[in-house]
């Protein structure tokens, strides 16, 4: 980024941490004013655009946060720690029974399992408690204004306005994430307008507050992707001495028969079953640590977040929730 543009942002936040209606702002306010004129091109409503416009001023902690370096990396032992605890499996099966209801007829409708609806939504809020606090109509304008992703971030600023225009949320209810990811399944906004759904049939599709709407909606996002409801994510497997790195990763895929040819088994040593379902081999830590075959759900699952460590990490908590 420029370093001019860079000292142009800082004054525009300094400015507007004290209040004080500076050029820099005004700045701000310039670009606001272009972009509202952009959506009201698109069909937005005046109303919707006051509701979610008006008063708006970027936020300094979101360009932090957009910023920020991690500090560390987490080996994957410690992430899966840190992500599937064994309380999270024991609140996740409790999840499971409250809803089981609810979940058998979501699964029947998209054709998925009812513990992947449930480890999705551990991993993404611990099932509905922690979805952010950021209102996202101001969290989507400072990163669409800010220089770094600023064409991504317009388009989500889009389709949050149009979600509002829609009669799904009301802008002061809008509450995701400072990246503007939303609700109990954290959808980005794109997302939303793309595959939730209003399952309970009320007229909204309400990813916030209702489970039915947050269920059928993750549920509608992985089947559109091509989930397979009668297969599971993949296992934990055992390579043999000497196994060719180069097979690694998701540009080699064979059946499952094959990768026994080879010498891969379960942890134990026992063969693998025989199964001709298609599937590639993970090593999350690439030369060390455990490996996995990964079938045509793992790639669904990387569809929603693109880490493995995370495709493993629901993969697994699905399973423990399940009994596993």
């Amino acid at each position: 980024m420029p370093v001019q543009h860079i000292l142009r942002l800082a004054t525009v936040f300094a400015f507007v941490a004290i209040g004080a209606p500076a050029a820099a702002e005004q700045d701000f306010g310039a670009w606001l004013l272009e972009l509202r004129a952009e959506a009201s091109s698109k069909g937005i409503s005046e109303a919707t655009l006051d509701a979610a416009l008006n008063g708006v001023v970027p936020i300094p902690r979101v360009v932090e946060l957009d910023r920020k370096q991690p500090e560390f990396t987490l080996t994957f032992d410690e992430y899966m720690q840190r992500v599937v605890p064994e309380s999270r499996v024991q609140k996740g099966r409790e999840k499971l029974a409250e809803n089981r209801e609810l979940l058998d007829e979501v699964s029947r409708k998209y054709g998925v399992q009812p513990q992947f609806i449930v480890a999705f939504w551990g991993v993404e809020t611990d099932f509905g408690r922690v979805t952010g606090g950021f209102k996202v109509i101001p969290a989507l304008a400072t990163l669409a204004h800010d220089g770094r992703r600023s064409t991504f971030f317009r388009k989500e600023l889009f389709h949050a306005l149009s979600i509002i225009d829609g009669g799904h949320i009301k802008a002061d209810d809008m509450l995701g994430s400072w990246a503007g990811a939303m609700g109990q399944p954290q959808f980005m906004p794109s997302s939303f307008t793309g595959y939730a759904v209003d399952y309970d049939g009320d007229g909204r599709k309400d990813i916030w507050t209702t489970k039915a709407d947050v269920f059928g909606s993750a549920a509608n996002y992985l089947s559109r992707y091509g989930w397979r409801g009668d297969e599971r994510w993949g296992r934990e497997v055992k390579l043999p001495q000497g196994f060719d790195v180069s097979l690694l990763g998701d540009k080699t895929q064979k059946p499952v028969t094959e990768w026994s040819a080879l010498g891969v088994t379960l942890p134990d040593g026992d063969v693998l079953p025989n199964s001709d379902i298609e599937a590639f081999v993970v090593m999350p830590e690439k030369d060390k640590g455990p490996a996995f075959l990964a079938y045509k759900n793992y790639s669904v699952i990387l569809k929603w977040n693109r880490s493995h460590y995370y495709a493993l990490a629901v993969g697994r908590l699905a399973d423990r929730i399940a009994g596993g």
